[in-house]
């Protein structure tokens, strides 16, 4: 193929080049984006895999959302107290955790943040409390802040 071909479509299509080069731009940072970020993404499956072996579980959801379902031994600091609470997260700065809220978009924030502050094993429980009911594992279900 001719390179004048090209430039001349480039330049007649640009919108449309243009638009793929966004939608690459965008599969390439969702597939990899956790990666460059300092966490990883995992499963409901891969999550309680990490928790067998000892891994943390953090929920950043409300109060209200903890007390409604969480995972079993999960600590509840919501997303908005994180920062103010995350001295008292020190103890699990380079051990395994498993960061999750609703849907894992609030646990992606939570994780990107505890990145920031040192913490190395970061593990953002994709699809959140969503998929863990979907993937029918155990919800406990308790009036008190753990």
């Amino acid at each position: 193929m001719d390179a004048t071909l090209v430039f001349e479509f480039v330049q007649q299509q640009w919108l449309l080049v243009a638009s793929l080069v966004i939608i690459v731009i965008m599969l390439v940072q969702s597939h990899f984006g956790d990666k460059f970020a300092g966490y990883a993404s995992v499963s409901p499956e891969q999550a309680v895999r990490l928790m067998n072996d000892g891994a943390f579980v953090l929920d950043v959801r409300s109060i209200d959302e903890y007390r409604s379902g969480h995972i079993t031994g999960a600590k509840n600091i919501s997303i908005a107290d994180l920062a103010n609470k995350i001295d008292s997260l020190e103890a699990h700065k380079t051990a395994p955790m498993v960061v999750y809220c609703e849907s894992g978009m609030r646990s992606a924030r939570a994780c990107g943040l505890l990145t920031k502050a040192g913490f190395t094993q970061l593990h953002n429980l994709s699809g959140g409390m969503s998929a863990w009911r979907a993937a029918n594992l155990p919800v406990a279900k308790q009036g008190k802040k753990k």
